[in-house]
């Protein structure tokens, strides 16, 4: 067990927003179940531990928009009024991407693919009506999710296809022009590949000479024990900032289980073979693992710390390990353990360790 010295005591009787306050925001995503529950137990510890709070699924287009004259407000609606009650820095996520549309979303009625104007038509319909309904409560939104592959350049996404490069632009013009006050963010997940990163600053530096009104880049931090390099990590951390914008480490976890073939980007639609080999601690993390997976987070921390004069921002995707979609990606039916806390919802050791570098 690490000793608990003064910060790590401290933060018994605060949280994780407490101990880093000054420093960036400390956030968590929510999924709908851990909404509509309500558990007073749970939200007390959001409440205590948590200055930022994201929506999992249920402001993407699909969940929150599967048809064009359908709107599904229960889940978002408690979660910005959660947020507002707990003065959070609330993140709406997201408004464009290319997974979990609606399933007609880029068809007319007819089933037929829709023009770029109509399809600019309704990404304008679509943002204007949900960055419009929070208004002045949504602190930001990733305007735009991963639309760019790797080294690659553009994803080839039915956006690029339909609309053209220009999407991105007119992702952030249509909600910039609804609420001028909100943050708006390009998020994306491997964003320590080199070649990613060059593609994003180079779309950014340009973006912004055409009056693209963006203000943050979104590292999501989906890393392991072995991966990412943590250098170049950091190089993109220095590279994104120096553009101007606010970095945000917007889905923070690191996965202990072995690498399934390689993986270890964020694209839902991978799958895996389950074996046993991949699934070791079904019985609980070994005290071996749980110290390297502290090392691991401590060793990130350090660098957020380095840039906290162009982090606002550090996001856990989800709060206990029990609702990690790392339970299931890329392999379903394992048992993960990559959050702060367990599936108890009790401090683990990434937790005190990661505290204790404020003492």
């Amino acid at each position: 067990m690490l000793k608990h010295n003064a910060a790590v005591r401290a933060a018994e009787s605060t949280g994780l927003k407490d101990v880093f306050h000054g420093d960036f925001y400390i956030g968590t995503a929510i999924s709908a179940l851990k909404m509509l529950e309500s558990s007073p137990e749970y939200l007390a510890l959001l409440a205590k531990e948590f200055s930022a709070i994201t929506m999992e699924n249920n402001m993407k287009w699909g969940v929150v928009h599967p048809q064009e004259d359908t709107w599904n407000w229960e889940v978002p609606d408690k979660f910005v009024d959660f947020g507002t009650k707990n003065n959070m820095y609330i993140l709406g996520h997201c408004l464009v991407w290319h997974s979990q549309m609606a399933r007609d979303g880029f068809v007319d009625r007819d089933g037929n693919q829709l023009s770029r104007e109509a399809m600019l038509k309704r990404m304008q319909n679509h943002i204007a009506t949900l960055v419009g309904r929070y208004k002045g409560r949504v602190s930001a939104w990733d305007a735009v999710n991963e639309a760019v592959d790797e080294d690659r350049g553009w994803r080839k996404s039915r956006w690029l296809e339909i609309i053209g490069e220009d999407f991105m632009d007119y992702a952030f013009h249509y909600a910039h022009d609804v609420d001028p006050a909100a943050g708006l963010l390009y998020n994306d997940y491997n964003m320590h590949n080199p070649g990613k990163r060059q593609f994003v600053v180079g779309w950014v530096e340009s973006a912004k000479k055409r009056g693209v009104p963006i203000t943050g880049i979104g590292m999501q931090g989906h890393v392991g024990l072995g991966y990412p390099d943590i250098n170049e990590f950091e190089k993109s951390i220095v590279a994104y900032g120096k553009t101007g914008l606010k970095v945000h480490i917007t889905e923070m976890d690191v996965d202990v289980l072995p690498v399934a073939r390689g993986r270890t980007g964020a694209n839902i639609s991978d799958s895996a073979q389950y074996s046993d080999e991949l699934n070791p601690y079904v019985d609980g993390m070994p005290e071996e693992i749980e110290k390297q997976q502290a090392d691991r987070y401590v060793e990130f921390f350090k660098v957020f710390l380095r840039h906290r004069d162009v982090i606002q921002r550090i996001s856990f995707w989800c709060t206990g390990d029990g609702e990690s979609w790392k339970n299931n990606f890329p392999v379903r039916g394992r048992t993960n353990y990559p959050l702060m806390f367990d599936r108890n919802y009790k401090r683990k050791a990434c937790y005190d360790a990661v505290v204790a570098l404020k003492d």
